[in-house]
């Protein structure tokens, strides 16, 4: 079993068909396990996942770390993609504050390349859209970065379609980071067009939902203090009823191709554009594998319609983040 692969972007980038988000090794989802997370990551590498997804802030600054030590003597087998845009002070995040001045962008890129013990990010992307700061700007000053060898490609994350189009027209911009799954359809009308036109890939983060389309979650109050589900408004009272059952398709497909749910939900994923790169998050290798063997998961047509009208944008009930963080999503 080894990952293909799928370019994103027409300046040159070429990942594995399926990545791993790595913040849930440092943050949001219990207790961090730096043996497995370090053995996760090294056996995504056996498997042929290549595609690394981290943050300044996720931590903050720690996984970032985590990653430069387990990737020191494979530097070469891996492609990183990074985040800035958020205030990270003395260690610690300024609440949901965005900074993307050109002076903060090259000091994190400096503080990202340290901690990820590298001398390039592969991809690097706005972690999100700052108002106070000309889009221009910031992917002039990327672009910058991508001359000095710092930087390899330009990416965005959670950005609208007209600093997505104002962006590439100053510096290309490879690949766009983004929430889409069978769970969260708000892309399709207005995000994937563009990104299609304009010759930029997508990369869904949270592809299985949040957990919801595996079919192994509990309700909000069931986690422990500090994990980020317990603030999940999809996790809350009804929500959490009317959303698990909204995701039964996905279980009863699942038991027809005798697959797991959270399979059948990548390979709709993969089988919706060869220029989506899905980067479910795990930190423990059982569910890397199983990440992974999705790829061999074929759903015929009457499958893949059956899931596109299950769940239409609309369906899922909650908002997907809590209003302080929906505010800074520039849609």
């Amino acid at each position: 079993m080894s990952l293909s692969r799928r370019k994103l972007g027409s300046q040159g980038l070429e990942v594995s068909a399926i990545g791993l988000g790595c913040m849930g090794m440092s943050q949001s989802y219990g207790p961090a396990d730096e043996t497995e997370s370090i053995a996760t990551l090294h056996r995504a590498i056996e498997l042929g996942c290549n595609f690394f997804d981290t943050a300044e802030v996720y931590g903050p600054l720690t996984n970032e770390a985590l990653l430069g030590r387990a990737f020191r003597d494979r530097r070469d087998t891996v492609i990183i993609a990074t985040k800035f845009g958020f205030r990270v002070k003395d260690g610690k995040q300024v609440g949901f504050e965005r900074t993307s001045r050109p002076d903060d962008i090259r000091a994190a890129v400096e503080g990202s390349l340290k901690r990820l013990a590298t001398d390039r990010i592969d991809l690097l992307y706005q972690h999100r859209v700052d108002p106070a700061v000309p889009i221009e700007d910031v992917a002039g000053t990327v672009g910058d970065l991508v001359k000095q060898g710092k930087v390899r490609f330009f990416g965005l994350s959670e950005a609208g379609v007209s600093n997505i189009r104002r962006a590439h027209g100053v510096h290309p911009v490879s690949a766009v980071q983004s929430e889409y799954s069978l769970w969260e359809r708000n892309l399709e009308q207005d995000v994937i067009p563009v990104l299609r036109n304009l010759g930029i890939g997508l990369v869904p983060f949270s592809p299985l939902g949040r957990g919801f389309l595996t079919g192994e979650v509990k309700k909000s109050e069931d986690y422990p203090e500090g994990d980020y589900r317990r603030i999940d408004p999809r996790y809350q009272g009804v929500n959490f009823d009317a959303n698990m059952k909204a995701a039964q398709v996905v279980r009863d497909i699942a038991a027809i191709k005798r697959a797991k749910p959270g399979q059948v939900a990548l390979a709709w994923l993969l089988q919706k554009g060869a220029d989506i790169v899905p980067i479910p998050g795990t930190k423990r290798r059982k569910y890397l594998e199983e990440n992974v063997a999705a790829e061999a998961v074929r759903l015929v047509a009457e499958q893949m319609t059956l899931l596109d009208v299950a769940m239409p944008a609309g369906t899922i009930s909650g908002n997907r983040y809590p209003d302080s963080i929906m505010a800074t999503i520039d849609r």
